[in-house]
């Protein structure tokens, strides 16, 4: 299909084309063009970053209801987060502006009034959160036919954060419910700058529609121009070891200052306590220097004002500015024209290295640059492993998979998703009012995401409900909601199937700061937004921390996380240490640290078996493995091999290795474990039998032998972890014996 469809969109659409002074479409977009107006395919745009993706999604689109103008809504645009909602809104209105084609938001910042005019006028173009389409599932089931009986399309941004997460689950649940409650059969597309497995992802789109996908990709040929930092602290143990960790802090602050400040530029943390300390110390640096505040702070937990403000300074504002963002920015917000992105520290994944670096060069001319800066504590007599630089190690491992192979993490559905099954069973009562159980069963059971839920688990499912109190039974024997399952259903954090910590809100007088999940006490001080706070007040009944500036120390109030790493991104951090390539974008810093530790490595045998001697009766167990392998293995050897092998303490240091003391010598220990991966039968082995680990936010709610179950297929990997560990062996066959 290579005919240019420029012609056959609608004269609007076209007019937009030529306000923009765009001297042609982008190939991405003569190509969905071409499928949307000669194919009923369901379509994956799997597009680099800049490359035109929500355009080709929309053009077509907005010329069907332009053609045939939809007697509902007619194009429904979900995604992930509210900023990026409210992005692509102000992106939309200048390109309806013309059009006739009304453009709505819904979801929790949006003003009743704007809800309360959709509703009487169902139209155009309505963007939303899964959270919000699942209150109106729930709660309007009766304006659902009004509102999609005529929907065309459904445009999914950001595909793969939805892939693989309970979410997805939940956003394929919610369009089979909307369709059937509709009457409607939307056309599915699907956008994404960062995937390699497209088979996953049309599958995914897809699930339940029995109808093709087409793909559109658009390989990226961008310059890309990247630099490794490495800077070294030393371990605190007394007076002077203090004042060299001082000083080598103060080294590293005052370079990501000089690397930042005159610039419009992105610095990304894995964590918002990062965040928060590296904005504080910029402006410690710059009131220092006497110069210009030009810091931001941008993270799940800081109020919706003062994130619009930092988008608002990056996207239009007047000479430079600087935010530190966790996720909250990874996604497609467009920023303009950045000068330079920053990673404090290592992306977990290669997806979100891609996602990262794509937000710098989203012009033509312009190379997409990130800067890493790997601060690591280095102890001359810490333990063998924890002497490898294991940040940079990571950061090189990413860049060297997606620059020379492209590759990302493949995204895997849950089967076995029993929080969410919890989630949409309530929310789908909820919507019916009641129901009979088969009736029930049968409308859960022939969605996509339960496809692997048997009708006998099901059945266990609703018994332990109804013994629960979340179900009761009416007279008529149908099921109702019950008490217990009200509180929860009628609780407004019930729309979102993702773990949130509850917090209080932050405010400085009637100034909404943010919010945080951990409340101190009166006189406490703690950082917010990239400033000191000192708590006044703190009303626990409304959720409120009242709070004035201050100058105290600094405090973080969120629990931190890390993320999981996959077999691939070790395995390739493994291959870094024991090579002897030299990195271009290495900083000799950076060269420096990385060849003491290939020395090391080689000298201490590290990289020649798993199992290797940690002194006394200790060992270290280096599998080389993924987060899920790895906490497979821990099992095993904690809950299989502790007593056979008289193991007196099992240490991960997730997710790189282990210490493991007992009794043992490291061939029967690494021969143990081999043994156990080839025999169990699956990995409930691995449990005790009182076990139910929890996966999700609802699990708490459902019958403890169905979360076994499910933790044992969707939590554990026994072949993961075989697989793995036999990659690691045949890397030295002396470990072979």
């Amino acid at each position: 299909m290579s005919e240019n469809p420029f012609y056959r969109l609608a004269p609007f659409v076209q007019e937009f084309i030529y306000k923009k002074r765009w001297e042609s479409l982008r190939p991405a977009q003569i190509e969905a063009c071409n499928i949307c107006f000669h194919t009923p395919h369901h379509m994956l745009i799997a597009a680099g970053t800049a490359s035109g993706k929500t355009e080709a999604a929309f053009f077509p689109a907005l010329t069907e209801l332009h053609e045939r103008p939809s007697k509902s809504v007619g194009i429904l645009y979900i995604g992930p987060l509210k900023a990026l909602i409210n992005d692509q809104f102000e992106r939309l209105k200048d390109l309806l502006s013309e059009g006739d084609i009304p453009v709505w938001h819904w979801h929790g910042d949006v003003p009743q009034a704007e809800k309360t005019r959709l509703m009487r006028s169902p139209s155009g173009v309505l963007q939303i959160t899964p959270e919000s389409l699942e209150g109106l599932l729930m709660n309007r089931p009766n304006a659902i036919p009004a509102l999609f009986h005529d929907l065309r399309y459904v445009i999914i941004d950001e595909v793969h954060a939805f892939m693989g997460a309970d979410r997805g689950i939940q956003v394929l649940s919610e369009l089979a419910r909307l369709e059937r409650m509709a009457g409607c059969r939307p056309r599915r597309v699907g956008l994404s700058a960062t995937l390699s497995d497209y088979d996953a992802a049309t599958a995914w789109l897809a699930a339940g529609t029995g109808q093709g996908v087409d793909v559109v990709s658009s390989p990226g040929g961008r310059k890309l121009r990247l630099r490794v930092e490495h800077f070294s602290f030393p371990d605190a143990r007394d007076e002077e070891q203090a004042e060299h960790l001082h000083n080598a802090r103060k080294v590293y602050y005052d370079f990501i200052y000089e690397s930042t400040h005159r610039k419009k530029a992105l610095i990304f943390t894995n964590s918002r306590t990062d965040a928060e300390v590296t904005i504080l110390e910029m402006r410690r640096v710059a009131a220092r220097r006497q110069e210009r505040d030009v810091f931001h702070v941008h993270h799940g937990s800081i109020s919706a004002m003062l994130r619009e403000e930092t988008e608002a300074a990056l996207r239009t504002g007047s000479g430079p500015a600087v935010a530190a963002a966790t996720v909250t920015l990874e996604l497609g917000i467009d920023l303009g024209e950045l000068e330079r992105v920053v990673q404090l520290g290592a992306p977990y994944s290669a997806s979100s290295f891609v996602q990262r670096l794509g937000r710098s060069g989203r012009r033509e001319d312009m190379a997409s640059e990130m800067l890493f800066v790997c601060p690591e504590e280095e102890d001359e007599e810490a333990q063998l492993p924890a002497r490898m630089p294991w940040t940079l190690m990571r950061a090189i491992a990413v860049i060297e998979l997606y620059v020379k192979t492209k590759w990302v993490e493949p995204l895997e559905a849950r089967k076995m998703p029993m929080g969410v099954l919890y989630h949409q069973t309530m929310s789908m009562l909820k919507s019916m009012g009641e129901a009979e159980p088969k009736e029930l069963a049968e409308a859960m059971l022939s969605l996509a995401p339960f496809a692997y839920i048997r009708a006998d688990q099901y059945q266990l499912f609703l018994n332990y409900l109804i013994e629960t109190d979340h179900l009761q039974w009416t007279e008529d024997r149908t099921l109702i909601i019950g008490l217990t399952g009200e509180k929860t259903v009628n609780n407004y954090r019930f729309y979102a199937v993702f773990k949130d910590d509850e917090e209080h809100k932050v405010l400085n007088g009637s100034e909404e700061i943010g919010s945080i999940t951990t409340v101190p006490p009166p006189g406490y001080c703690f950082s917010l937004a990239g400033k000191l706070w000192k708590v006044e007040e703190v009303d626990h009944k409304h959720k409120s921390v009242y709070v004035k500036a201050a100058k105290g120390k600094v405090d973080t109030l969120w629990l931190g996380a890390g993320g999981d790493i996959h077999t691939t991104v070790v395995q390739k951090m493994r291959e870094v240490l024991s090579d002897t390539v030299v990195y271009p974008y290495l900083s000799p810093q950076a060269v420096n640290r990385l060849e003491r530790a290939r020395r090391l490595a080689r000298e201490s045998g590290l990289l020649k078996q798993v199992v290797i001697p940690a002194g006394g009766d200790s060992l270290y167990v280096l599998p080389w493995v993924g987060s899920k392998s790895f906490r497979t293995l821990e099992r095993l050897m904690k809950h299989n091999l502790s007593d056979k092998l008289a193991l007196r303490s099992v240490v991960p240091m997730e997710p790189y290795y282990f210490v493991v003391s007992g009794k043992v010598d490291g061939r029967t220990l690494l021969a143990e474990i081999m043994s156990e991966c080839r025999t169990a039968e699956d990995a409930s082995a691995l449990l005790s039998e009182d076990e139910a680990p929890y996966l999700g936010k609802y699990d708490e709610f459902v019958a403890p032998a169905l979360i076994r179950e499910a933790f044992s297929v969707d939590g554990l990997d026994l072949n993961g972890l075989q697989e793995g560990l036999q990659q690691t062996l045949t890397w030295d066959s002396s470990s072979i014996k």
